[in-house]
């Protein structure tokens, strides 16, 4: 993620300026003829908006940000478009992505509400993207409800217990899941289900958990937490302290065996179980290089809300599990 953010300093009403000229009101920014590669063959999610969303992606000057800016732009403007300005705790020079030159604002140099106004006029229907920093997510959120602006969180951090009360309580559609590649995440729902139909099952069983993330990443991955919760709940007993964290570019090399081009952006994650008797062993794996599958999901997730805002239900509050029974899996 990138050192930008949105600062608390984000939700205090300055001084407004114009963000998008007024002809450009009528018109999507330019974007990237799709691109023939292995996203662009991906599938669509099956209950697609019924116009091009418009994706506002906050900070994409962040390399999760700028992957889910390039598998916008990817996908197709018969899908989406990216919107031409982002917020960031800084000002930046404009950033190329796919065709599109994206502005990039300071939110201390401006009002960011009044930013965000400006950009639902000229784009109805957007969607905002936000992978900024853990120290922004409440204060962005407060953002995005205060001014009716659908997002998709995929920031993690924070206080999550008040983010999602506030976001439910406003009634604001969003998507807020701090792991957003789907495949993962239904591997994690397979594994809460086996645990809530077979709960004990591996009473006794010994557990390991080893993780390896690139050196940025300081604290447990929360799919390894969500992952433990789950063998915890089939009998293993395991303190989630105990979890190996991999963090130096020696023993990822050798030991997880990460290619060295993803050291800086890398999932690796072994869970093995032992049987007390030390005669059975089970071994669950999952390795993700690169940042694709989070972007296309996030993306997913962008197009699962714009339909969720076109036709709402009680519901406004969802996670990625809601985005995989809508049935928008997309293969990279």
């Amino acid at each position: 993620m990138s050192s930008a953010c949105l600062p608390r300093a984000a939700t205090l009403e300055t001084r407004a300026r114009p963000v998008v000229p007024r002809r450009a009101r009528a018109e999507a920014p330019r974007s990237a003829a799709p691109r023939r590669g292995a996203r662009a063959m991906a599938s669509r999610v099956v209950c697609a908006a019924s116009a091009p969303v418009p994706i506002m992606v906050n900070d994409l000057t962040g390399k999760m940000g700028r992957a889910v800016a390039d598998a916008v732009v990817a996908r197709g403007a018969d899908q989406c478009f990216l919107v031409p300005v982002a917020l960031s705790g800084q000002a930046k020079d404009p950033v190329d992505v796919g065709g599109v030159r994206v502005e990039i604002r300071s939110v201390l140099d401006g009002d960011a509400g009044a930013t965000l106004e400006e950009l639902k006029s000229a784009y109805p229907g957007m969607i905002v993207v936000d992978y900024t920093l853990p120290a922004a997510v409440n204060a962005n959120a407060d953002l995005y409800v205060k001014h009716g602006t659908p997002f998709v969180m995929g920031t993690t951090g924070g206080d999550r217990e008040k983010l999602f009360a506030d976001v439910e309580r406003s009634k604001l559609p969003a998507v807020v899941a701090p792991q957003m590649g789907k495949q993962v995440v239904a591997f994690q729902a397979a594994m809460r289900l086996m645990a809530e139909n077979f709960p004990g099952a591996f009473a006794g069983y010994t557990l390991s958990v080893t993780e390896s993330h690139q050196s940025s990443k300081v604290d447990t991955s929360g799919t390894a937490k969500a992952i433990v919760q789950s063998f915890n709940d089939l009998g293993c007993g395991f303190d989630i302290a105990d979890v190996e964290l991999v963090r130096d570019e020696p023993t990822q090399l050798g030991k997880m065996r990460v290619p060295e081009e993803h050291l800086l952006g890398h999932a690796y994650h072994t869970y093995k179980l032992k049987s007390p008797d030390g005669t059975v062993g089970f071994e669950f794996q999952h390795n993700v290089c690169g940042r694709s599958i989070y972007a296309e999901g996030t993306v997913d997730a962008a197009l699962f809300l714009a339909q969720r805002v076109e036709r709402p239900g009680d519901k406004t509050l969802f996670d990625m599990i809601d985005v995989l029974k809508e049935g928008g899996m997309v293969t990279n």
